[in-house]
C-alpha cells in the first residue's frame, strides 16, 4: 500500500515524533510498501520534501492508501489531526477522533475508568469545588500534571504542602486543566494492545528509569532507562495486568493500538494510569518492544496496523449516516 507517515507536528515533542516518523517509514518500507513521509512543521505547517501540502475535503491525501499519524502530544494524539483525516476522507492508523480526544485528556479518561470501576490512583482537578480537602486527604508526595500533554512534559512532584501552588502554576502554564494524583507504591509496568475488535495484548514490561521518576529525560535519553520483560511480578498481577489492559483499551473507546501504563502495588493490587493512543514508536521505544517480545517482529507490526486503519475505515464507511 501507499502509506502517508505524518509525523512532527505542533506540540513539544515534535522532535520526538519525527525519530517514531522515521522508524515507522523504514518499518513499513521493510515490510513492502510504499512511504510519502509528511512533516507537520512546529508552525503547523505541512510538507511534502520541501513542498506544502494542499488537501481538498473528500480528496484524500497524497494518493495514499492510508496515512500513519505518528504524532505525540496536543495537534496530533488529541483528535485533531483524526478529525482533518476524517474530512479527507481516508484511512488512517490508530484510534478515531472521540476515542483520541478522550485518551489525552487525562480528567477525562480517568473520570471514564472511574464509572466503569477500573482501578486508578485517587485524582481531582486543581480548582473543582472541594479540591483542596481531596489534596490533603491524599497525603505527600503529589504530582501534578497538565491534563492533555504526555512525554511527562510539565510535571510536578510536590513532597511539601507549600509547593501545591507553584506546581499547579507551572502545569497550567501547558493546560488551563490540571490534574493532581495521589501517589501509586510500587513498580511502573506498561501493556501494548493491538486490534479493532479483537485485541492482542503484549507480555507486560517494567521500567527501571534510572533517575527519581520517569520523567522526559529518563523517557528519551539513552541510557534513561531499563524496560525488564517480562516484568518481575508475580503470574496473576501479569494476567490482571493484560485483562486491565484490554479493558482500558475498550473504555477509552480505542481502535487499532494504545499503551497502556501501570502501577502494581507490591501487595499485588493492579492500578491504571494511562492511556497513550500514539505512544513512542521507534524500534527501541517501549509500544514495539513488548511487541517483539512477544513475538511480533517491528516491520510486522508496522504492516499489522496499516491493515487495521484499513480495515476500521471500510466498516465505517459501511454504516448510513
Amino acid at each position: 500500500m501507499r502509506v502517508v507517515v505524518l509525523s512532527g507536528g505542533r506540540s513539544s515533542e515534535h522532535e520526538v515524533s519525527l525519530r517514531s516518523g522515521s522508524s515507522v517509514a523504514a518499518g513499513l518500507r521493510e515490510a513492502g510498501h510504499e512511504v510519502v513521509p509528511v512533516v507537520i512543521e512546529p508552525d503547523g505547517r505541512w510538507l511534502d520534501q520541501g513542498a506544502t501540502v494542499e488537501v481538498t475535503p473528500g480528496g484524500g491525501l497524497l494518493d495514499a492508501d492510508v496515512v500513519f499519524p505518528v504524532l505525540h502530544g496536543p495537534y496530533g494524539e488529541d483528535g485533531t489531526v483524526q478529525g482533518l483525516l476524517e474530512c479527507l476522507d481516508v484511512a488512517y492508523v490508530g484510534c478515531d477522533v472521540l476515542a483520541s480526544a478522550i485518551c489525552l485528556d487525562k480528567l477525562t479518561l480517568k473520570r471514564l475508568f472511574a464509572l466503569r470501576g477500573i482501578p486508578q490512583v485517587e485524582f481531582v482537578q486543581a480548582g473543582e469545588d472541594g479540591w483542596r480537602e481531596r489534596v490533603a486527604a491524599m497525603g505527600l508526595p503529589l504530582w501534578v500534571k497538565p491534563s492533555r500533554l504526555g512525554s511527562s512534559v510539565g510535571i510536578s512532584k510536590v513532597t511539601a504542602e507549600g509547593d501545591l501552588d507553584a506546581a499547579v502554576e507551572q502545569a497550567a502554564r501547558h493546560d488551563p486543566r490540571v490534574i493532581v494524583e495521589a501517589t501509586a507504591r510500587g513498580k511502573e509496568v506498561e501493556c501494548s494492545v493491538l486490534g479493532n475488535e479483537a485485541l492482542e495484548t503484549s507480555l507486560p514490561g517494567e521500567i527501571d528509569a534510572h533517575a527519581e521518576w520517569y520523567d522526559y529525560e529518563a523517557k528519551y535519553s539513552d541510557g534513561g532507562m531499563d524496560l525488564i520483560v517480562p516484568a518481575s511480578i508475580p503470574a496473576p498481577a501479569a494476567e490482571r495486568v493484560r485483562a486491565l489492559a484490554a479493558e482500558a483499551f475498550e473504555a477509552g473507546g480505542c481502535s487499532g493500538m494504545a499503551r497502556c501504563d501501570f502501577f502494581v502495588e507490591p501487595e499485588g493490587a493492579v492500578l491504571v494510569n494511562e492511556l497513550n493512543t500514539i505512544p513512542g514508536f521507534t524500534e527501541t521505544s517501549v509500544f514495539a518492544k513488548l511487541f517483539e517480545a512477544s513475538g511480533i517482529s517491528y516491520p510486522d507490526l508496522c504492516d499489522r496496523l496499516v491493515g487495521l486503519g484499513v480495515e476500521r475505515y471500510e466498516r465505517a464507511r459501511g454504516h448510513e449516516f
